[in-house]
């Protein structure tokens, strides 16, 4: 089911972004980027963020990025799942220089960040990211080409229960801004299958 783009709410919005019926740019302001603490030291939490709410415990969703104009180290762009400055998750690709960048993920439990990447060509200029939610868990995955995914992380939020937001963001932490273009998103049931291997253990 294609998302319906009326159903999202800016968490911050940028000076300049347009909203279609299924296609939404960003422009990213220089100094903006969402991380938390972790060897860094610094605290960032000023990144657009555009999202909808839902209870739904079971759906993915999709979205196709395109980051051509991606040209300064840590502009980045993808899918966002944002509850509040000290828990969220992202997945995206940031820019690093004209020979490599790192597609990876950030999840930020209780006010610290973690961030997994690997190193792809710079040449990759466009990404789609299916984001799945099986109860307060969730999955990243990436594909070239919309049909076959590869999966990116698995991960527990600790406040990822419940009503959440996700959706999309942009940013350029240092100082640059590029146009970020984000289409073909939908919103089906979930992807990311319950697991057919070790059975769960029991509650105590």
């Amino acid at each position: 089911m294609k998302l319906n783009t009326s159903a999202l709410r800016w968490t911050r919005a940028p000076q300049k972004y347009t909203i279609g019926d299924n296609r939404i740019t960003i422009t990213t302001e220089p100094h903006t980027d969402l991380w938390q603490r972790t060897y860094y030291g610094f605290r960032n939490d000023n990144a657009p963020v555009l999202q909808m709410e839902t209870e739904e415990a079971y759906f993915s969703f999709t979205v196709k990025t395109d980051f051509t104009s991606s040209h300064h180290r840590f502009d980045q762009c993808g899918v966002v799942l944002y509850l509040n400055s000290d828990n969220w998750l992202k997945g995206s690709i940031e820019y690093e220089n004209e020979h490599f960048q790192r597609l990876g993920s950030v999840v930020t439990n209780l006010g610290y960040s973690d961030w997994a990447t690997t190193d792809i060509p710079a040449t990759v200029k466009s990404m789609y990211y299916r984001l799945s939610r099986r109860a307060s868990d969730y999955c990243i995955e990436c594909s070239a080409d919309g049909v076959n995914f590869n999966q990116m992380r698995i991960c527990h939020l600790h406040e990822g229960s419940g009503t959440i937001r996700f959706g999309i963001y942009a940013c350029s932490p240092e100082d640059s801004s590029f146009e970020a273009v984000f289409s073909e998103m939908e919103l089906t049931e979930c992807k990311w299958l319950a697991h057919d291997g070790q059975a769960p253990d029991p509650e105590i």
